[in-house]
Order: structure tokens, then C-alpha cells, then sequence
């Protein structure tokens, strides 16, 4: 098992992740307004704020991104091996919003830009992303930072 935690650079907000797997992991969000739990089980992410777990699924989505989590961004570049290819890569994805909890499909783009960095966009948002030797965020440009280890 391996512990990561990542800091908000935009807004007060810090994430622990117990990661199992790249398909086994759990974590924790604490932000201003809301403190979420979440699992991800395979093919299952279970989040919950207190009212109760809601269970989504991938649902003709290629990866979860669940709004706030480094760990989620690392799914698409191991899965492909993007840090290898120089070759851009469109993903539909199961975003769920925090902390709403809803889901929706969304249309992400990353595109290796060399030296361990993706170039992320999604709709009018962008934002570079660096990667460690494991392909797990370090750094998600004006947004979150990885603080251990």
C-alpha cells in the first residue's frame, strides 16, 4: 500500500489516498464546505459526505475523475502509458463533482508534452500537470501540489 497526499493550491483543500491499486484505493477530501470519503472498487466509486455512499459506474466512461483528486489523473496515463508515447489521447470520463456527488460524462484531453508532463484540457479548462517516476501528480499547475512523499 502506498500513501499520497496532495494540498489545494487555489482554495483551501487537502486529500489523503491509501492507493492498493491503480483499481484499489480509498481516500479522503477536506474542503471548506464539506468532508468526503471515497472508494475506489474496481469498476465501483463509492462517495459519501455524510448522507450516505453513492455509487457510481464507469457507465460508457473510459476512467472515474472525481473534482479534486490528483490520484484520478494518474488512471488515464498509466493506463495508456502516456508518459511514453508523445501521443495526445481523448478520454470520455465518469466525472463526479464534489460535493454534489453527481456525475456526468466528460470529454478530457492529455497530451504528453515531454519530461514527465501532460498538458490537461477539458471544455475552456487547461492546466499542465507533472508526473513522479510512478506516474502519480507531483504537481497540477495553479491547483494542487503533492505534499508526501
Amino acid at each position: 500500500m502506498r500513501t499520497l497526499m496532495w494540498e489545494g493550491i487555489d482554495e483551501p483543500r487537502i486529500e489523503i489516498v491509501r492507493v492498493d491499486s491503480l483499481d484499489r484505493a480509498r481516500g479522503t477530501q477536506l474542503g471548506l464546505v464539506y468532508e468526503l470519503r471515497w472508494e475506489l472498487d474496481g469498476s465501483e466509486l463509492i462517495v459519501d459526505i455524510g448522507d450516505g455512499p453513492v455509487r457510481h459506474r464507469p457507465d460508457g466512461a473510459d476512467y472515474f475523475d472525481l473534482q479534486h483528486s490528483a490520484f484520478f489523473n494518474t488512471l488515464p496515463v498509466v493506463g495508456d502509458r502516456l508518459l511514453d508515447t508523445a501521443e495526445p489521447r481523448d478520454y470520455i470520463m465518469r466525472f463526479v463533482s464534489v460535493p454534489e456527488l453527481t456525475a456526468t460524462l466528460a470529454t478530457q484531453r492529455y497530451e504528453p508534452v515531454g519530461d514527465r508532463t501532460v498538458h490537461f484540457s477539458s471544455g475552456d479548462y487547461e492546466a499542465d500537470i507533472d508526473f513522479d517516476d510512478d506516474s502519480f501528480v507531483l504537481l497540477y499547475h495553479d491547483y494542487l501540489r503533492r505534499l508526501h512523499p
